[in-house]
């Protein structure tokens, strides 16, 4: 786990692709439990907070979609 400074105008969203290349579901509650205190800073963060990256492979699995006549 590493630690980064969010920039002015920084959503997790934005903030886990920037780190992560990636910023799915699984990505984002991995995210929030190592830093359950971050929701207090609203959905936009403010610079200079100091956020938990958690280590997670740079893109998830593809997921085979599942078709109507499957």
């Amino acid at each position: 786990m590493r630690r980064v400074r969010s920039i002015a105008g920084d959503s997790v969203n934005l903030l886990l692709y920037r780190e992560l290349g990636r910023c799915d579901d699984a990505a984002e509650e991995t995210l929030w439990r190592h830093n359950p205190l971050l929701a207090e800073y609203g959905p936009v963060l403010p610079a200079g907070v100091w956020v938990i990256v958690p280590e997670m492979q740079a893109r998830p699995a593809a997921v085979r979609p599942v078709l109507a006549w499957d």
